[in-house]
C-alpha cells in the first residue's frame, strides 16, 4: 500500500506519542501505509496484535481495520489510519475510534443508554464496544459494521467488561460461541458471566433516587449487612411470601 499524505496537525499528533507500543505501530503505518497482524507478531513480537492497535486508538488516533492475505494464504487483519478529522481529543471517546455514523445507528437502535446498566447517559459519555471482544473474534470471519455486533457502554461498564473479559479463561481459548452466551456480550439473554455460572443485576440510583439509595444503605447498616446482600434478603423475603 502506498503511503498517504496527512495534515500537518495530524502528523504532529502522531509524532507526539512516545509510548513504545503505539509508537511502533504508528511509525510502521507512516512508513508503509498499513500494518498487518502478521507483521505485529513476526516483526515486532506482539502476540496480541489487536491490543497493540488498541493502544493507538486509546491515544485518540482513528484506525481502520480491513482484511488482507497473509504469506501463507490466510485472511488476516490489517490496519491503517482513518480520517484525521475523526481524531478523538478526550478519554471519553473510549478505547476504539468508531465512526459517528455507527454511533448514530446504535443510538437510534438502543437510545442514549448504557447497554449494561440500562440507564441514560450523555451521548458524549457513551462508548462503542464490540459485543464479542475483537481479541476473540478479530482475526476470524469477515469484519462487519452491523450495529447488532456492537453495544453502547458508559465508561464504568466498559472498564468492568474489559477487566472481566481479559481475566476470563476464554481469552486464551478464543471460543466465539462462549462469548455469544455471556452476560458481557448479551446482558439481555445470557447463561454465564466470563465462563462462570453466576448472574448479576446492575442497579444505579441517580437524581432524586439518591436519597432512596442512602436510605437503603442506612437500613442495611442497621442489620450489619452490605447493601447488595440487604437487597437480596429483601427480595428473598418478598418471594417467600
Amino acid at each position: 500500500m502506498s503511503k498517504q499524505e496527512y495534515p500537518l496537525e495530524f502528523i504532529k499528533l502522531l509524532k507526539s506519542i512516545k509510548a513504545k507500543r503505539p509508537k511502533t505501530v504508528i511509525d510502521h503505518i507512516l512508513e508503509y501505509g498499513q500494518i498487518t497482524s502478521e507483521e505485529l507478531k513476526e516483526k515486532y513480537g506482539y502476540n496480541h496484535p489487536p491490543r497493540a492497535i488498541r493502544d493507538v486508538r486509546e491515544q485518540g488516533i482513528p484506525v481502520i481495520t480491513f482484511r488482507v492475505t497473509s504469506t501463507d494464504g490466510r485472511k488476516i487483519g490489517a490496519y491503517k489510519f482513518g480520517d484525521p478529522s475523526d481524531v478523538r481529543s478526550t478519554q471519553l471517546s473510549g478505547r476504539t475510534a468508531f465512526t459517528s455514523k455507527l454511533k448514530s445507528a446504535l443510538i437510534e437502535k438502543y437510545g442514549t443508554k448504557c447497554n449494561i446498566y440500562l440507564e441514560p447517559f450523555p451521548v458524549r459519555e457513551l462508548q462503542i464496544d464490540h459485543r464479542i471482544p475483537f481479541e476473540i473474534d478479530g482475526d476470524g470471519g469477515e469484519l462487519s459494521l452491523e450495529s447488532s455486533e456492537y453495544m453502547l457502554l458508559c465508561a464504568s461498564a466498559n472498564r468492568a467488561k474489559s477487566w472481566s473479559c481479559e481475566n476470563c479463561s476464554n481469552w486464551k481459548i478464543k471460543n466465539k460461541n462462549s462469548c455469544q452466551t455471556c452476560y458481557w456480550a448479551y446482558p439481555e439473554s445470557y447463561s454465564h458471566i466470563a465462563m462462570r455460572d453466576i448472574r448479576r443485576l446492575d442497579l444505579l440510583w441517580s437524581g432524586d433516587e439518591i436519597t432512596e439509595y442512602d436510605k437503603l444503605v442506612k437500613e442495611a447498616s442497621k442489620v450489619k449487612e452490605d447493601a447488595p446482600e440487604y437487597v437480596k434478603n429483601v427480595l428473598r423475603k418478598h418471594f417467600s411470601k
